[in-house]
């Protein structure tokens, strides 16, 4: 079975630093099958942050976290994470991984792409 536990969500202030993990059973990194990360807020649609294929290397990004986010694997621990840097108040939000499985992901930042997800993990910047 798949099953995504997200976790490493909190309070930070502007600027600050922080390291999500998104840990799975049933997920092999090894795989081409895509990995991403998600994030909403009240009244918004849930958005695409980042993904990842972890057999191929391949990650795409928002624009408008390039360069502050970073979507990395450690294949050992079936684990893919997101490391963010120079948060902003605008990051607030609560953040899901997701997992596509064996279907195809043509466009990575449309959760319908997705068939797992995660129950998410409240990162607050304030």
């Amino acid at each position: 079975d798949v099953q995504l536990v997200e976790s490493g969500g909190g309070l930070v202030q502007p600027g600050g630093s922080l390291r999500l993990s998104c840990a799975g059973t049933g997920i092999h990194l090894s795989s081409a099958f895509c990995v991403g990360w998600f994030r909403q807020v009240p009244g918004k649609e849930r958005e695409g942050v980042a993904s990842i294929r972890p057999g191929a290397t391949t990650t795409a990004y928002a624009s408008s976290v390039k360069g502050r986010f970073t979507i990395s694997q450690d294949t050992a621990k079936n684990t893919v994470y997101l490391q963010m840097r120079s948060l902003k108040p605008e990051d607030t939000a609560m953040y899901y991984c997701a997992y596509a499985g064996d279907r195809v992901v043509r466009l990575w930042n449309r959760p319908s792409e997705y068939r797992y997800w995660g129950q998410g993990t409240q990162v607050t910047v304030s």
